[in-house]
């Protein structure tokens, strides 16, 4: 199974996350396999990967992107991007894209190289103040995960937003731990967070 970890771009300069609200699973497969053919179309050369992610009820998707730069993104979106939603959006009307984090993987931690991953758990951890204070939450943050031992636990991947608001946590689960406390315990029943599967 797919892990973050092999999705890296060793040259990626800024990493794009985008949540899509589509309603149902038929609409969601059919937007990520229209985004994924229009992505291929247009190929952008600055464009170093881009990967999709299902919610586990079906009802949306994340984008996961990786880009030469932050400008080259900027850039595109100019020249290009209309063109590609466009294709999308004709083929299924209505998907709600309520924001995209504009991030860099600041670190990993990596708790079982070997194991599937069949859930990956997305966290948006409002954390603001300095880039030195972000980094040391992530720090502290992961070395919590990695003390605490949860059973299914594969990864986690810190990314710091470039606006300095938060940071966005991608931990890495299991299969057998999809419904275990050790989840619920790790996460927190009162921060939100989003599970999905890996899409394409």
């Amino acid at each position: 199974m797919t892990r973050i970890a092999a999705l890296q771009q060793p040259t990626a300069g800024i990493t794009l996350m985008s949540r899509w609200i589509t309603g149902t699973p038929e609409r969601s497969r059919a937007a990520a396999d229209a985004l994924l053919d229009a992505s291929a179309g247009d190929a952008a050369g600055a464009q170093l990967a881009l990967h999709v992610f299902e919610d586990v009820d079906g009802a949306g998707l994340l984008t996961y992107a990786q880009w030469t730069s932050a400008e080259d993104h900027l850039a595109f979106v100019r020249e290009g991007r209309a063109t590609r939603v466009a294709r999308v959006d004709t083929l299924v009307p209505g998907i709600e894209r309520p924001g995209l984090d504009r991030t860099h993987l600041y670190r990993s931690t990596v708790l079982d190289a070997d194991g599937a991953a069949e859930l990956f758990v997305v966290t948006r951890h409002d954390t603001g103040g300095r880039p030195e204070d972000r980094r040391a939450w992530a720090d502290a943050r992961a070395a919590a995960l990695t003390d605490a031992g949860h059973e299914g636990l594969l990864a986690a991947h810190f990314h710091l937003t470039v606006d300095g608001e938060r940071v966005v946590e991608i931990a890495e689960w299991s299969s057998a731990a999809a419904d275990t406390e050790g989840l619920e315990a790790a996460h927190g029943p009162r921060v939100p967070h989003s599970r999905y599967r890996f899409y394409g």
